[in-house]
């Protein structure tokens, strides 16, 4: 039968090339944004700072007004570290920030006024308390649509952002940049994740780089495909298309709110861009396996739409292009070392060999992207195996009718979300 290994490890390899050349380029890392991006030949300019002070605009005039909005849900301890970046921007337009605190059980409204306080910032700050949760809404997205309410009448954009993100001094002006120069009405960046410790060290990246194959970057930013995805750290969007029919109401109980965002914006005539954010990054600890397994588990089957049938597809399929060429490469070595080959052992090495060669390449750009040591490649089959468990634990957690909890509040599965 060792043909019909042959067989199938051919149709793996080229899977393996189908991915490499037809997907969107999602294993590439050129899709980034940094404090200074690069101008776009032919696109719409915003005036430099240079320009402002030449005389040549008006700044208020120059650069549309934002309103930063920020859930935060018993974050006394990060808003330190994160909130002074937000107030402190160094951006040539007007801006102000929203603080939503989400019923917290500590100090996180009156810390983030003492910290506008000291900071002399306190006018550019609004705090406000998030009322009681309506059925029907996730924690989070109702958070969001309570700052939406309290934005100036004047904003023209609304960047969501949480409150473990720092965001460097220039963020807003890169962000507001980069969505004129792409003529995007979404602009969102997937922030540098925590990947302290060995099993942050491959997972996290492995976490960016399964998005990107989920969502290439380069198809979410073609308005001729329908696929939309943004990441929740940090998302600059026009508000006029999140503010209108309801505002988030379409989306009130997503649990993965940030790609339903980008769906929503999507269905009202937006256009979407998404990248790497080279320099702005989350300050929350991941470390330990346990507590990245569990925000996986949160929300993998979540993403399935709640089907069975896609979780045995997506079984099937991290089996066959992550496992099976590792296994059946290690076994046909096996087979050489001990009895004469044969063609078609031959044949099964060369083409697991082949597809085991493009995994571990594909992986690769994500590493040196996170300035991991790229031999750490070779653990990416680990990283499909262990994604695959926690995807089917987050299965059996729906099935179990168990809620996970985040900070305290049950983290509620609805699979009977509204269509965008």
């Amino acid at each position: 039968m060792w043909w019909l290994v042959d067989v199938i490890g051919g149709l793996v390899l080229l899977a393996w090339i189908w991915l490499m050349l037809f997907r969107g380029g999602y294993w590439r890392t050129t899709m980034h944004l940094g404090s200074a991006p690069a101008t776009m030949p032919g696109s719409a300019q915003i005036p430099s700072r240079a320009d402002n002070r030449a005389g040549n605009h008006t700044d208020d005039k120059a650069w549309p007004s934002v309103c930063v909005i920020v859930p935060a849900r018993n974050e006394a301890d990060m808003l330190p570290k994160t909130l002074p970046a937000l107030l402190s921007q160094q951006y040539d337009g007007k801006y102000s920030v929203v603080i939503v605190d989400d019923h917290s059980e500590d100090s996180t409204a009156r810390t983030a006024v003492e910290i506008a306080q000291q900071s002399g910032a306190a006018e550019r700050l609004t705090v406000i308390s998030s009322p009681a949760l309506p059925e029907g809404w996730t924690g989070k997205v109702f958070a969001q649509q309570t700052g939406l309410q309290h934005a100036p009448a004047d904003a023209e954009y609304v960047l969501f952002t949480d409150a473990d993100i720092l965001h460097p001094p220039n963020s807003l002006q890169t962000l507001v940049r980069q969505a004129a120069n792409t003529r995007a009405d979404l602009v969102s960046l997937m922030v540098r994740l925590d990947i302290q410790g060995f099993w942050a060290s491959i997972l996290i990246p492995a976490f960016v780089y399964f998005f990107a194959m989920l969502y290439p970057f380069q198809w979410v930013a073609n308005p001729r495909r329908r696929t939309a995805a943004a990441a929740g750290g940090s998302i600059l969007v026009r508000r006029k298309l999140v503010a209108r029919d309801g505002g988030l109401a379409p989306m009130a109980d997503a649990l993965i709110d940030d790609c339903a965002l980008a769906k929503l914006v999507q269905s009202r005539g937006g256009t979407l861009w998404l990248g790497l954010g080279d320099d702005v990054a989350s300050l929350r600890e991941a470390a330990n396996l346990q507590s990245i397994w569990n925000m996986v588990a949160r929300s993998a089957y979540v993403q399935l739409k709640y089907s069975f049938i896609l979780l045995v597809g997506t079984v099937v399929g991290m089996a066959l292009l992550y496992l099976y060429p590792v296994v059946l490469a290690l076994v046909s070595i096996a087979l050489l070392a001990t009895n004469e080959p044969t063609p078609s052992e031959t044949m099964g090495l060369i083409v697991n060999g082949l597809a085991w060669v493009l995994m571990t390449a594909s992986f690769m750009p994500m590493l040196a992207w996170y300035r991991v040591s790229r031999w750490k490649a070779m653990w990416i089959p680990l990283s499909g195996l262990l994604y695959t468990l926690m995807t089917i634990d987050s299965a059996r957690r729906f099935w179990l009718g168990k809620e996970d909890a985040w900070k305290g509040r049950p983290y509620r599965r609805y699979h009977s979300a509204k269509p965008l």
